[in-house]
């Protein structure tokens, strides 16, 4: 070994070290020589952590002026021409020695004492000439490395000694150019958790952590694990890009036969009882199971991604739910492809995915349909293919020929090179028959046999452990597998053997790390080959126009708010006054009718006679004997003022604008979004209901003063007397319709006037009915003599609103003060004072309000109030949106995955370069490399 290659490892190693140790130095002197103790002078330590970026060396205890690092200048000076890299490799080695010494207290002096003189001898020789230099650098590094070897350093040496034999020489030495990217720092607590994860995760116990080796072994999986979790995100990514089967990446496929101890090994693996339990055949869809180690988890937890019930921490719930999604399945199907998707979140199970298949069967029973062990077959067919790994479950009772699993698997995998065989029930044999199992090389299989026991006997004490609620049961099945195999030497005579749950985990996790990578150059090109076609669908049919949920729905919203807006401007206090100016103009009609004008036929008996005639209006005297005309009127205006039209006006208002928003819904984007749709009619309703309720009431006392007294101006009486000339000319049009469509009923004007005609004979006594025409009379049917009433009077309605249009239209009318003989005038022109305080009030209150608050409603409602499952599905339930949506998360998530399977290459490959520096170490060490300095 060169001299330059011993200094760079030196200095590499006091590096480390320094970056793992408080940096000291000191301003002071002591007057006694010898090394510095971190102890012995604290008062004259002056503590200041060194500027980032400080060469590691200059981070030494201060020593007097005999101490190396004042003889390093003059030395590096006078072997500058003749061995100046092995001298600064002594130097530099003996200066780390002398730090560690230094942290190490009494037992760095002692041990240095005894290397004095050795080291000494060196540098005084260096000075002479260079070939005693020589001579003396290899007597003194010979004799400190004696002592070194003959003393029994303590546990912080062996540890950084051990840490620098198995650690990985990636970066660059000195932090700056060189090989690949330097591997990232960790503090001692950061590693010892990870440490303990991994340990937890492959069944380690507590005494394996005290070996160096097993250390070792552990960061090596611990490397092992992160390489697979992150392989199996990327095949989860990849499952959700779906529509190809070469999108995915290898699971461990598990099949075995009914009672094969198939759902025990998956137990004892995840540590939990969670698989569906029954007498007759449970498992009846696949069970696609994902274990993620999560070394800080502060619980167990199971989650089913397609339901989302949230996280689980209760395993017997996680039991009871896969069982009813199993036994949903018809029992006319009895087995279903369509896959239960489960994750496991713990820190006690390695990164594993892992598909749990219905059992193979021999007879299929009377309950079940015939062609049950056929579908199964063809469903354990379509999931054993590759590249898939196979797990056959066989139990040890029974012989391997006869092995359903291992029959299944030889179909696909005749070279058993993607096979593991898994010999479960290992305590119901003899030993000698186990091995033999085991050992088995007729149906050899590349990726070998683990015996398995994964039970706990109830008489040792743990039966109950096992069935304890939530407690894992790992602890338990493993202390249970080693008293038996190691009670039995047979085991323990084969090294080769694979055998208990702790081997099954690790064996696991290997395969399916090197399956997967084996996978990922295929999966990649099958990626970009998804990818291009992806990207060429978004660029021709959608013109690469990106587009979300969310901005969708922020374009449809805002769609919709420019239209409400339109609305805004199109309906104002004309239209409010236009709406309750028509509805008072029916409420007029009807008090004109109930008091005026309405003779409503009952029944088919003569009417009484008339003491008040409406014929005889005109010439009525309201001051004089006629004062009933004066009651009528003013009866008529009481009930007008004091119908409620605050509550009257605020409705109709209310429910006028609540048809435009369903019209400008029906005629937006919403319009193929029940949701949406629902979201806006409940905003504007709850708005309207809380305006409505007190704007009600504050009009209703604007408008009380007209309770108690109206006053009209002429122009106000002769806009009502316009007013209400048009208004009874339409109320006639609408009176001479429903003459038109009852005798159209009717069978035509003929039989109508002969029906009318018999009716009015009755009325006027000339000819008496029996019964009332119950059951018809005069040749006309019962329901003929009811549509003959109606028709009798709407022709009364006509001939009376015919009379009061020219009543109206006289010169009587022509003024205010004949308001009695005019009462038509006279509540119209109320009700047109009444229709002006509302209109301004509404326009003021209940208009703008809701103007201002709906758009923010709905702000709340469709765009922070939602959350991204609640888009996505507002999103999705336009097929054409559902469409573009696909594509662009399609072409998004193949570009993600894409990009984290070239980062998983890479770190695949570091691995692999690690890997070989160890090895090379390894090989070095059997050459005898050892310390020798050349």
């Amino acid at each position: 070994m060169s001299g330059r290659l011993v200094t760079a490892r030196l200095a590499t190693l006091a590096r480390r070290t320094a970056l793992h140790t408080p940096r000291l130095y000191t301003t002071h002197s002591l007057p006694a020589g010898g090394l510095l103790r971190n102890e012995a002078g604290l008062r004259l330590i002056k503590r200041r952590p060194w500027p980032l970026g400080s060469y590691a060396l200059h981070n030494l205890p201060a020593t007097r002026s005999i101490s190396f690092a004042r003889v390093v200048p003059k030395l590096v000076t006078k072997l500058a021409t003749a061995g100046a890299a092995a001298g600064g490799a002594v130097i530099a080695g003996v200066s780390y020695i002398q730090y560690q010494a230094g942290q190490a207290g009494s037992f760095a002096l002692d041990l240095f004492g005894r290397a004095k003189d050795g080291v000494s001898n060196v540098a005084g020789g260096a000075l002479d000439t260079a070939n005693g230099f020589f001579d003396q650098i290899d007597q003194g590094w010979r004799s400190t490395k004696e002592n070194l070897e003959k003393t029994e350093y303590p546990e912080w040496l062996q540890k950084l000694l051990a840490a620098d034999q198995s650690s990985e020489a990636g970066g660059s030495n000195g932090g700056g150019s060189g090989g690949g990217p330097e591997e990232p720092k960790q503090s001692g607590a950061g590693t010892a958790a990870a440490g303990a994860s991994t340990a937890a995760a492959f069944g380690y116990g507590q005494e394996d952590g005290d070996d160096a080796h097993e250390a070792e072994k552990i960061a090596r999986d611990e490397q092992m694990m992160m390489l697979t979790k992150k392989m199996i995100e990327i095949r989860g990514l990849l499952q959700t890009v779906g529509q190809s089967d070469s999108l995915t990446l290898p699971s461990i496929v598990v099949i075995g036969s009914q009672s094969s101890g198939k759902s025990s090994v998956l137990e004892a693996i995840v540590g939990h009882e969670f698989l569906p339990k029954g007498h007759n055949m449970v498992t009846r869809r696949p069970i696609e199971l994902t274990l993620v180690n999560t070394p800080d988890a502060q619980a167990e937890y199971g989650e089913f991604p397609a339901l989302g019930l949230g996280k689980l921490t209760d395993f017997s719930q996680i039991q009871r739910t896969l069982t009813d999604l199993n036994l949903a399945v018809p029992a006319s199907d009895c087995v279903s492809d369509d896959p239960i998707q489960l994750r496991i979140h713990s820190p006690n199970v390695p990164d594993l995915s892992l598909i749990d298949l219905p059992g193979y069967i021999q007879v299929v029973g009377r309950d079940q349909p015939p062609e049950l062990k056929e579908r199964i077959s063809q469903l354990c067919d379509k999931y054993i293919r590759a590249p898939n790994v196979i797990l056959a479950i066989s139990a040890a009772d029974v012989d391997l020929a006869n092995s359903t699993a291992l029959r299944a698997s030889r179909k696909v995998d005749p070279r058993g090179e993607r096979t593991i065989g898994v010999i479960t029930k290992m305590d119901l044999v003899d030993p000698e028959r186990a091995v033999s199992l085991l050992n088995d090389k007729k149906y050899a299989l590349r990726l070998g046999y683990v015996g398995v026991v994964c039970r706990v006997p109830a008489g040792a004490g743990g039966g109950k452990l096992f069935h304890r609620g939530n407690g894992n049961i790992q602890s338990a099945i493993a202390k249970n597998e080693n008293a038996y195999f190691n009670s039995h030497p047979e085991y323990a005579a084969e090294e080769q053997l694979d055998v208990g749950t702790r081997n099954l985990k690790k064996k696991l996790m290997h395969v399916l790390e090197h399956t997967m990578a084996a996978s990922l150059k295929t999966t990649s090109e099958a990626i970009q080959r998804e990818l291009a076609e992806a990207t060429y669908e978004f660029k021709v049919q959608y013109n690469e126009r990106p587009l979300s949920a969310e901005s969708y729905l922020a374009e449809s919203l805002d769609s919709f708010k420019h239209s409400f807006r339109g609305f805004t401007e199109s309906f104002g206090r004309r239209e409010v006054r236009e709406l309750l100016k028509h509805e008072l103009d029916q409420q007029v009609l009807n008090l004109l009718a109930q008091r005026y004008w309405n003779r409503p036929l009952d029944d088919l008996s003569p009417p009484f006679p008339e003491t008040d005639p409406l014929s005889s209006l005109a010439k009525a005297d309201p001051e004089g004997e006629d004062s009933i005309w004066r009651i009528k009127l003013d009866s008529s205006s009481a009930a007008l003022t004091k119908l409620g039209v605050g509550r009257l006006a605020t409705s109709v208002v209310a429910n006028a604008l609540q048809r435009n928003i369903e019209y400008l819904i029906a005629n937006s984007r919403f319009a193929a979004h029940p949701f949406a749709r629902q979201a806006i009619t409940e905003a504007s309703t709850a708005i309207l209901k809380d305006l409505s309720y007190d704007i009600s009431d504050e009009l209703e006392i604007c408008i009380k003063p007209y309770k108690y007294r109206i006053d009209l101006e002429d122009n106000e009486w002769a806009k009502g007397r316009e007013n209400v000339t048009a208004v009874l000319k339409e109320e006639l049009k609408v009176a001479e319709s429903a003459s038109k469509r009852l005798e159209e009923v009717m069978g035509g004007r003929k039989k109508v006037k002969d029906v009318m005609s018999f009716i009015d004979r009755v009325r006027s006594g000339q000819i008496i009915l029996e019964g009332d025409g119950v059951g018809g009379a005069g040749g006309f049917s019962q329901a003929l003599l009811s549509k003959g009433r109606e028709a009798v009077f709407l022709r009364d309605r006509v001939d009376i609103i015919k009379l009061r249009i020219l009543a109206v239209k006289s010169k009587q009318c022509a003024t205010k003060t004949n308001k009695y003989h005019c009462p038509e005038v006279f509540l119209d022109a109320v009700a047109d004072k009444l229709t002006t305080t509302a209109d301004l009030f509404l326009d003021a209150e209940l208009l703008s309000k809701f103007y201002y608050q709906l758009p923010r409603e709905l702000d709340a409602r469709l765009g922070r109030g939602l959350t991204q499952e609640e888009m996505d599905r507002f999103a999705r339930e336009d097929p054409k949106i559902k469409r573009h949506l696909d594509v662009v998360r399609r072409k998004d998530l193949l570009e993600h995955v894409l990009k984290e399977m070239e980062g998983l290459r890479q770190l695949e490959a570091r691995e692999k370069r690690a890997i070989g520096r160890r090895e090379e170490r390894e090989r070095m060490k059997k050459g005898g490399g050892g310390w020798s300095l050349f």
